[in-house]
């Protein structure tokens, strides 16, 4: 068998119907799409809608509520702390605070405040002070010898 010999089974593969190609192919004229009315222009999809049946979007039940004036945190890893303090891009003697983040490069928006994860090694003995932090995040600075404040608990 040669690569020009291959072929699928018989009556695998149908042509494509060809549309709007004249009265003679079956599908001429309207194409298929019968007269006048929103559905027979071009452009149009009527998503959702069922033919007048309860639509899907609306038969299944509403979970769940999204808080308008939720906080959101700018999230930052142990480890990229860790690996910004190695490459000398963060001040391990004096306070990492949140603006000292922000000027590294590590964070680029404050949005409502840096939380601190506890993902990644770290050894650094630093004095962190940013708005949150995981308990894991608290533990693994204070292993390190360093301490790691909260906003939260300043309050």
């Amino acid at each position: 068998m040669k690569l020009n010999e291959l072929h699928d089974n018989p009556g695998a593969t149908k042509p494509r119907k060809r549309i709007g190609r004249g009265p003679g192919s079956g599908t001429g004229k309207t194409g298929g799409r019968g007269i006048k009315g929103q559905k027979s222009r071009s452009g149009v999809a009527i998503k959702g809608y069922e033919g007048g049946q309860m639509p899907l979007y609306q038969r299944l039940p509403k979970r769940g509520f999204n808080k308008p004036n939720r906080k959101k945190f700018a999230v930052v890893n142990l480890g990229l702390v860790q690996k910004f303090i190695d490459a000398k891009k963060l001040d391990a003697k004096g306070d990492i605070t949140e603006d000292a983040l922000i000027a590294s490069g590590l964070v680029r928006r404050k949005l409502d405040g840096i939380r601190i994860l506890a993902k990644g090694e770290f050894s650094a003995k630093v004095k962190l002070v940013v708005t949150g932090a995981s308990k894991g995040a608290i533990e693994a600075v204070e292993k390190a010898g360093g301490s790691l404040t909260t906003a939260a608990a300043a309050e």
